[in-house]
This record gives C-alpha cells, sequence and structure tokens, in this order.
C-alpha cells in the first residue's frame, strides 16, 4: 500500500491546497495576469515571432510547476502562516514593473524580473518562509522565460557566433577529405563548394542565429540539474556546462546546414535552421544526462 501523509493529529491526509486554496490561487493569477497584461502579451509576441529564439518561455512554467510538484509531500507537511515583510518585494517588483514602462524608460527584461519579484514576494507574504525553500527554486526558474535584452544577447553570443564558425569550419574541412567537396572560411561566411564545382555561401552569422538558443540550452540544463542533482555544487557544474554545450550543439548545427547545402543549396537557410535547432535539444538532454550520471558518481553514497 502506498504512503500517506497524514496530518500531525493523525486523522486523515494533509491536503497540498488547503481548503479555499484551489478559489485564492484562481483570484491571485488573474489578478497578477491583469497587472502585468502588457507584459505577458509582448512576451507572447516575442515567444511567437521568433520561436527559434524564445519558444521556450512557454514550456518554462510548466518545468516549474513540475519542480514544486516534486515537492509536494514536503509542502503538505507545512503550515502557512502570514508573513508580512513579504510584501516588500511586492511593492519593489510593482514600483520596478511601471519604472521600466514608462517612455524611453520601457525595458521588457527588467520588466519581467518586477514580475519575479511579485510572484515572490506574494508567495513569501501568504506562505511563510518555510515553504520558500521549497519554492524559491522553482519560482527564479521562471526567469529563463524572460526575453532578454538585444545588447545582453548581442553580448553574449558574438563570441559564441566566432567559436561556432571556425567550429564548423573545422569538422566540414575534415569531411570535406571523404566528401570531395570545398570549403573555405571568410569572417563569419562559410562557402561549401560541391565536387562539380558549384558554390553554396554559409552565413555563419545568421545561422548562427541558434546561439539564441543558449538560453534554452541553460534552461535544459537548469532543469535537469534542479530535477537530477542531488548537491548543490552538481548543479552548478550542470548550469557552467550549457554554454558549451549550446556551442557544440550550434556548431553541429552550421555542420549539418554546409552540408545540407550540398545537395539542396536551399536548405542552408529558412526553416532549416530551426527545426535542425529543436531537434539538437535531444542529444543536449543526452549530454546532461550523461554529465549527471558522472557526477552522482563523483560523491559516494552514505553507507547503512
Amino acid at each position: 500500500m502506498p504512503d500517506v501523509q497524514t496530518s500531525p493529529t493523525g486523522d486523515q491526509p494533509r491536503s497540498l491546497i488547503p481548503p479555499g486554496g484551489i478559489a485564492v490561487i484562481t483570484l491571485l493569477g488573474v489578478a497578477i495576469f491583469t497587472l502585468f497584461f502588457r507584459w505577458f502579451r509582448t512576451q507572447n509576441a516575442w515567444s511567437s515571432r521568433r520561436i527559434e529564439d524564445w519558444g521556450h518561455s512557454y514550456v518554462i512554467p510548466l518545468i516549474s510547476a513540475y519542480l514544486i510538484w516534486l515537492s509536494r509531500d514536503r509542502l503538505a507537511k507545512l503550515t502557512p502562516s502570514t508573513f508580512w515583510p513579504g510584501v516588500i518585494p511586492v511593492l519593489f517588483g510593482v514600483v520596478c514593473y511601471f519604472t521600466w514602462s514608462v517612455g524611453t524608460m520601457g525595458n521588457h527584461m527588467l520588466q519581467g524580473l518586477g514580475l519575479l519579484l511579485v510572484i515572490f514576494g506574494v508567495t513569501l507574504t501568504l506562505l511563510g518562509p518555510a515553504y520558500m525553500r521549497y519554492l524559491f527554486l522553482p519560482i527564479a526558474y521562471l526567469a529563463f522565460g524572460i526575453t532578454l535584452s538585444q545588447m545582453i544577447m548581442n553580448e553574449l553570443t558574438w563570441q559564441l557566433k566566432i567559436l561556432a564558425s571556425k567550429g564548423s569550419y573545422m569538422m566540414l574541412s575534415a569531411m570535406s577529405m571523404i566528401g570531395g567537396f570545398g570549403v573555405t572560411i571568410e569572417g563569419n561566411h562559410l562557402t561549401v563548394v560541391t565536387p562539380s564545382g558549384n558554390a553554396h555561401l554559409l552565413n555563419v552569422a545568421e545561422a548562427c542565429s541558434g546561439m539564441r538558443m543558449v538560453i534554452a540550452f541553460a534552461a535544459l540544463g537548469g532543469a535537469v540539474a534542479l530535477i537530477a542533482c542531488r548537491e548543490w555544487w552538481q548543479r552548478v557544474a550542470l548550469l557552467l556546462l550549457a554554454v558549451p554545450v549550446a556551442l557544440l550543439m550550434n556548431i553541429v548545427r552550421v555542420t549539418v546546414l554546409g552540408l545540407a547545402s550540398l545537395g539542396d543549396a536551399d536548405l542552408a537557410g529558412g526553416d532549416a535552421h530551426m527545426f535542425i535547432g529543436t531537434v539538437l535539444l535531444l542529444p543536449a538532454l543526452g549530454l546532461f544526462m550523461l554529465v549527471v550520471w558522472a557526477l552522482n558518481r563523483i560523491v559516494a553514497e552514505p553507507s547503512g
């Protein structure tokens, strides 16, 4: 018979959500959505129009909810208590949101951080500090669903694009010895020459727009770290590997696009970028799980 969580008196099982809790959660959710409607609308526009870059934002809340579900037994043992200092981050988040929504001060990323502060503050106020031991990381994980500003993304991805172009050139050069085709590099431009002499230009700067998926890879690594790793240092190690994994996967991506252009030049652009980048999330997940397997064996299981 499965284990059943019981109340302190042992009379009946305790529910994760107390009576009336669903109504309260619904009302709070509607209130927060209404207050931040403009931000949600903008985020949806970013995610739907540039799904290859920010489509993962739709999945982030589901993963966060799953993280909370994993802690359901521990949360069910706690008793909610009002913690009024939690109002401070709520007020600060609202002020930040409206401050970064006015005129030239408008900044979608900082508005999103204001939203996270409000979610954190409301949760802390209504449930108390004991709950935050299990809810802080799921709430913080929501940050992966916020579109970063263009300036920050350019700074994050520019050097990665250079490395990806050089790495793809090296891989294609090695394969050209077997395939009989040629490849040259000039800046961020790769030129693949078919055995028949036709040259196909591959703009790595555009193909490497997939480097923007570094956030998606980081979110994937973060989810695996929170779900599969036992120690904090293992989680940090896995998160630090997100950028190398993203770089490796994008080198593979550009290499595949270069090889595809040998058969059909049209495959070097268009929807092929998004499709191949999405498919490569699967081997990236495999790499993360392999790292988890290794990290979990670095620390010996306690005996007894």
